[in-house]
C-alpha cells in the first residue's frame, strides 16, 4: 500500500475529502517521526510498537574482495508488530 492509497482509505473510512485525509495521516507519521527522532518509544496498542535501536561500530567484509570494512556506528528504527497485529496477520 502506498501513500496515496492509504490517504484514500482514510478518507472513504472517515468520510471526509482526501486532502483532509492526507492532512491526518500526515499528522499522525510526523508525530510517530518526531517522537523516534527524539529516541522516544512510540506504543500503538494493537498495532505494535516502534523504537530506536544503536548498532555499534564492527568489522565486516567486502562481498568482492573479501577485505575487512570497518562498519560505522549507526542508530536504527525497529518495529514490533503488537499481539492483534500479529494474529490478524496469521489467520
Amino acid at each position: 500500500m502506498t501513500l496515496d492509497e492509504l490517504n484514500t482509505v482514510v478518507a472513504t473510512t472517515t468520510e471526509k475529502s482526501k486532502a483532509e485525509a492526507a492532512r491526518s495521516v500526515q499528522a499522525v507519521l510526523q508525530a510517530i517521526t518526531d517522537a523516534v527522532v527524539k529516541k522516544e518509544k512510540v506504543s500503538i496498542a494493537g498495532f505494535g510498537v516502534f523504537e530506536t535501536s544503536f548498532r555499534p561500530e564492527r568489522l565486516g567484509r567486502n562481498p568482492q574482495t573479501g577485505k575487512e570494512i570497518k562498519i560505522a556506528a549507526s542508530t536504527t528504527v525497529k518495529f514490533k508488530p503488537g499481539k492483534t497485529l500479529r494474529d490478524k496477520v496469521n489467520s
